[in-house]
């Protein structure tokens, strides 16, 4: 896929990425234009209900059922949309110290969510939690790097998967961060952990060159940045091929714009995180032209408050 330097335009509510299409070029009767609409969230933590007003950093911001509406809102505008989280669902309020997750699924179904990864907070009901509460979820989890063939998970999760929206074959996978160390070894078991980042080059070029995906998306539970060799967000981009945009989650990094970085093939990658607490929804719209294959986005981090 042909790519080109990106092009910003940048503010706190969005801004322009391009690999290929320039502003200009959107009208062109030259290109045949196909778009389709992404929205992604992480580390929502069982946050049901706005923050108070009570003067705080996050007053009135977030709440699950406003977070619905501004879904269903896009939803009404864009009929191509995939909706997606990076993990870290559940634990943070006593809406799972009682419902132990049961209501998270429910509202994430409700909201229309396609598929999800798994995140280290997700294993807090341990295995048997987690598996008890995955019929209300109406949606695919996607976990590649971690094995999970010798636990009751085995049928439950996919190292990968493929859609079609609007013509545009996207692929997906999910990568976890490590659990040992983390979260108690009896909460996950016999679920072995892989390496990221040899699994996710190998993933990767799975869906770009065998299953032919114009786009590939990793959910990443990972975290943005680290200091040590730790493997990141960053790191993941830097040193993979054939992934196109990388949603994170774990760190809590609240993005003004997302990161554009160079891979082992000196293209593009796009990573994109919104925080936590459901105070923010990511929003990008990708333009694909069916003519030349290039690709733009026009992305926004949208907060989400009354």
């Amino acid at each position: 896929m042909k790519r080109r330097t990106f092009i910003r335009k940048s503010s706190f509510g969005g801004f322009l990425l391009s690999t290929g299409i320039w502003p200009r070029d959107l009208h062109s009767t030259q290109s045949e234009l196909v778009k389709l609409t992404i929205l992604h969230t992480n580390d929502w933590h069982s946050r049901i209900e706005p923050f108070a007003d009570d003067g705080g950093r996050n007053a009135n911001l977030g709440g699950a059922v406003r977070r619905m509406n501004l879904i269903q809102s896009i939803r009404e505008k864009e009929k191509d949309l995939l909706l997606l989280d990076s993990g870290d669902i559940f634990q943070g309020t006593p809406y799972f110290n009682f419902f132990k997750g049961e209501l998270e699924f429910k509202i994430m179904s409700q909201m229309g969510y396609d598929f999800a990864t798994i995140g280290n907070h997700d294993f807090d009901v341990g295995l048997e939690g987690l598996h008890r509460q995955l019929p209300h979820a109406d949606f695919k989890f996607l976990s590649s790097n971690y094995d999970f063939s010798d636990t009751l998970l085995a049928e439950s999760t996919h190292p990968h998967a493929v859609v079609r929206k609007n013509g545009v074959k996207v692929g997906l996978f999910g990568l976890g961060i490590e659990l040992e160390g983390l979260v108690p070894k009896e909460l996950y078991g016999d679920t072995r952990y892989l390496d990221p980042l040899s699994t996710a080059r190998q993933t990767a070029y799975y869906l770009r060159h065998e299953r032919k995906c114009d786009l590939v998306i990793c959910l990443s539970h990972l975290g943005y940045r680290y200091k040590s060799s730790k493997i990141d967000d960053r790191k993941l981009a830097a040193r993979s091929t054939n992934i196109d945009l990388i949603l994170g989650g774990h760190t809590h990094t609240f993005m003004k714009k997302p990161e554009v970085i160079k891979n082992r093939d000196g293209k593009d990658v796009v990573i994109n995180q919104v925080g936590w607490a459901g105070i923010m929804l990511g929003r990008l719209d990708l333009f694909l032209d069916r003519q030349n294959g290039e690709i733009c986005f026009d992305c926004k981090n949208i907060e989400i408050r009354s």
